[in-house]
């Protein structure tokens, strides 16, 4: 017995290095080119997005994003679901060298300061869309190869909506959110679908139910809507 917890003791610290160091990427990142494009890095859960966008003369850019993880040896792993830039990509991988100093991520070419580290925003992680209210009856929808995802950090956000086995892209949206006294609030920084949209800011009621993201308002078209989000990790995708 004692020779079995020595062991364990040994074991121990190598086990829980890996998740230490995924935790030190959690959360948002940005990157600035002399272009004035902005790149955004948000790292959640297991899933993550970028996207490069321009707000002084509004322009989406492109967008990435699925899931990450890390090799044994201390490497970004990013597994494409969806990529606007090159839709070949989809259902591949890149394993990715990085070096974090203090709050500066070097990695992909190109250094990315941090924004957050996953707080204060308490819907921080990816979620999918599962239900829909339509005529006043909340309808249950099932994620697929298509799905609506949200993925927060702390205090950015993103919509994606695509379909992670055709490489097809639907639409996107981001920028800050804040949560307090039960409202939702979304500035938005770039909008894939329409660029005037950038700069408005939206309030949503929310609440966390069982685990679920309860979310109602209007939305950008002034529509009522009351959406249900589950996140990724309880539905095992």
């Amino acid at each position: 017995m004692a020779l079995l917890l020595f062991i364990f003791s040994l074991l121990a610290p190598l086990s829980q290095t890996q998740p230490r160091a995924a935790q030190q990427l959690t959360g948002a990142w940005e990157a600035n080119m002399t272009d004035g494009t902005l790149g955004l890095w948000i790292m959640e859960d297991d899933h993550f997005s970028i996207t490069y966008y321009k707000r002084d003369a509004p322009e989406f850019i492109n967008t990435e994003g699925g899931k990450w993880s890390l090799t044994p040896d201390g490497k970004i792993t990013l597994h494409w679901e969806f990529n606007t830039k090159d839709q070949s990509q989809v259902g591949q991988q890149q394993v990715l060298a990085h070096k974090l100093e203090s709050n500066t991520l070097i990695a992909a070419g190109k250094s990315w300061k941090r924004i957050d580290d996953g707080t204060p925003g308490a819907l921080k992680g990816a979620w999918l869309i599962t239900g829909r209210e339509r005529d006043g009856e909340m309808g249950t929808m099932t994620p697929g190869a298509r799905k609506t995802m949200k993925i927060l950090s702390g205090t950015r956000f993103q919509w994606i909506a695509y379909n992670s086995e055709t490489g097809e892209f639907f639409g996107t949206g981001g920028g800050a959110y804040t949560t307090k006294g039960g409202k939702y609030t979304e500035q938005i920084h770039f909008f894939s679908r329409d660029n005037a949209r950038v700069g408005a800011s939206l309030e949503f009621d929310y609440e966390l139910r069982d685990g679920m993201w309860h979310h109602s308002g209007q939305s950008s078209k002034g529509e009522p809507l009351y959406e249900i989000w589950s996140t990724r990790q309880s539905l095992g995708i």
